[in-house]
């Protein structure tokens, strides 16, 4: 990657499935978009928006049916499928509403997972790498307990160590915060945005709520296919973001849902 290649760049990128009658769903109508090494960015949009469908293609989980996605200078879209898996699961991490944490596991063995398809030297270091970000999330002590003995916040931060421990150059955060109290999720929303700063990591955060969107650095509102750039969005809200929002349904403004 040259130093003026963004880590993400999307040209108009669309993505459509063939329904049973033969007509084409249109759900990404041209995607405009690109993400630096140590970008913020959140995707706002409200259910049914296509907001999943954008994280897969930028996860390489699917296929965009037109346009370009190039992932560190790489266009993605010509790559064979083991090889896109490999570039996966070294470069991307993802953090999950509900966590999906393997419950008979450890923490330490939830956060070693990702370490068993790494490299030689992360494979043999896989405990002592585990267990170092562990530490890093505040969760040294907790190492030996199973998801049912953690909170809440806990779990999310040992998906947060998970999705990291390879030192991935992009994070996806799928609504990161669903399942968690407000208090709860500013917490891990700051410290995996501590950490992806601190490693140079690029993040992108998907989400329908407003005052998660407000602690990434631009922000950008997924409607009916389309991406619009909204800016920031601080505690007041810029004009041009709530004249935005408030035309589409579903978002959350911290408690108090857009009207």
């Amino acid at each position: 990657m040259t130093a003026a290649e963004p880590l993400l760049h999307l040209e108009g990128l669309r993505r459509w499935v063939r329904l049973p009658g033969g007509e084409d769903l249109h759900i990404l109508r041209g995607v405009d978009l690109e993400v630096d090494a140590g970008d913020h960015v959140a995707i706002v949009g409200r259910s049914g928006s296509g907001k999943s469908t954008l994280l897969n293609l930028l996860g390489l989980i699917d296929r965009q049916s037109d346009g370009v996605l190039r992932f560190d200078g790489q266009d993605v879209h010509r790559l064979r499928d083991a090889r896109r898996a490999r570039l996966r699961g070294a470069s991307i991490g993802f953090v999950f509403q509900q966590f999906n944490l393997l419950d008979g596991r450890t923490a330490l063995e939830n956060v070693m997972m990702p370490l068993l398809y790494g490299d030689a030297r992360q494979f043999w270091r896989r405990e002592k790498l585990a267990r170092e970000m562990l530490d890093r999330v505040g969760l040294g002590g907790r190492a030996d307990q199973v998801p049912a003995r953690l909170s809440g916040g806990e779990q999310q931060r040992v998906a947060v160590a998970r999705a990291l421990v390879r030192r991935p150059r992009l994070i996806l955060a799928d609504e990161p915060t669903g399942a968690l109290d407000v208090s709860t999720g500013e917490a891990v929303m700051e410290l995996l945005d501590e950490i992806a700063r601190d490693s140079d990591a690029a993040l992108v955060t998907i989400t329908h709520d407003l005052q998660v969107a407000a602690l990434s650095q631009r922000a950008y509102l997924l409607d009916e296919g389309t991406l619009h750039d909204i800016g920031t969005l601080d505690a007041a809200g810029t004009a041009e973001a709530r004249t935005a929002l408030t035309a589409t349904a579903g978002l959350r403004a911290g408690r108090e849902a857009v009207a």
